[in-house]
């Protein structure tokens, strides 16, 4: 029998079949039972389907695409229709869920103490994102010291349109900073606690987010009101923490870490900022500060680790003339760095949702495969 007979002889269920073999490497369910496949048609021996990947940012997606194509030639299909599409899955307690109807994940970075460049990793992050397709909103919940703005480069003042405040646009970011309604760019933002945590909320609540796959909030350092605030009034997806290789901000990143399993957050995991040195010459990677020190933390406390980023004067630069380094230098080893780091927290974020969607039901919760799969054959 010739391929063309036997590729208009296989039929959904032999497709589906085949397909459950494909296992997502990080959820480690297969695709079928995930409702990753949608819309299947077979017609003259015609296989079309969409894949619904679970972010767009998955550093697997490459890889699961390849892994369908080739359970498909595995049953003999030679003509296959594949369309490749992503949506976020919803990382947030649906108990809370009014709150931010419209945002699928919450993710705060945080840090135990200051000089650590944690906003620096915020803004990179949250532009990696959404280079990816993702629709990603970043709020700079640093209201002591708020510096988003200079690191974009956004100079202007917010809208108001029905009492709620219009996020800036910036590099397809949806931003909202303190820094945007100081009357002058020196000056501090002197607070007490119960102002912190009011605002905080007002910048939640009462900004026009719309609809998010990601929003990501740069916390002020420390564990004071801000973070307390958030970690227990707002359904977050969960923290991440960044760290820096020396043993004090080690320790301090610990702290952090101790607080937030008190309050019951979820941890995405540990970002080692300022890791290396990497030689312009000899490319030889110098660890100024130490090395290994995050890997450590995440060893310890069993928190994943999500990669390191290096240090290197275009970074700093970057953030000093409001243009980010992963969108003024694209093919840079540091964008790179961003780059793969941002992937790996967003498939560590997919997970943490299937987990969250095997307690509890989401609020749009996925139909069974029979009811959500468009099955025809002809």
């Amino acid at each position: 029998m010739c391929e063309s007979d036997l590729s208009r002889m296989v039929t959904a269920d032999q497709v589906m079949s085949s397909l459950r073999k494909v296992v997502d490497p990080e959820l480690h369910k297969d695709i079928v039972s995930m409702g990753m496949i949608k819309d299947l048609e077979i017609t003259d021996g015609k296989v079309g389907f969409t894949l619904q990947l679970t972010t767009p940012a998955c550093p697997f997606n490459s890889e699961i695409e390849q892994d369908v194509r080739n359970s498909m030639e595995s049953i003999g299909v030679k003509d296959l229709n594949l369309k490749v599409t992503a949506r976020v899955m919803e990382g947030r307690a649906i108990s809370l869920d009014q709150i931010l109807p419209g945002v699928m994940n919450i993710v705060a970075v945080a840090s135990g103490k200051g000089g650590v460049g944690k906003t620096t990793v915020s803004v990179n992050l949250a532009l990696s994102l959404a280079k990816t397709g993702a629709r990603v909103g970043l709020l700079d919940a640093d209201i002591y010291g708020p510096s988003v703005p200079l690191m974009l480069g956004i100079s202007q003042t917010p809208e108001v349109t029905n009492n709620k405040i219009q996020p800036i646009m910036s590099h397809d970011l949806k931003v909202v900073s303190m820094g945007f309604f100081y009357e002058q760019s020196q000056q501090a933002g002197i607070y007490r606690g119960p102002i912190v945590s009011g605002i905080v909320k007002q910048f939640l609540t009462d900004v026009n987010w719309g609809e998010l796959d990601y929003l990501i909030i740069d916390l002020p350092p420390g564990t004071g009101d801000a973070p307390l605030t958030l970690a227990q009034t707002i359904p977050i997806t969960g923290i991440l923490i960044v760290t820096t290789p020396q043993e004090v901000a080690m320790n301090v990143a610990v702290k952090a870490l101790g607080m937030f399993n008190k309050l019951n957050v979820p941890i995405v995991g540990i970002v080692e900022n300022m890791s290396y040195f990497l030689c312009p010459h000899c490319q030889q990677q110098i660890y100024i500060f130490g090395k290994g020190g995050g890997k450590r933390v995440s060893e310890k406390f069993n928190v994943p680790f999500m990669g390191e980023i290096p240090l290197h004067s275009q970074i700093m630069e970057g953030s000093d003339l409001g243009e980010p380094v992963t969108i003024s230098k694209t093919g840079s080893i540091e964008t790179k760095a961003f780059t793969d780091v941002a992937k790996t927290i967003a498939g560590r974020i997919s997970v943490i949702a299937a987990t969250m969607k095997d307690e509890e039901s989401p609020r749009d919760e996925q139909k069974t495969e029979t009811e959500s799969q468009n099955l025809s054959q002809s």
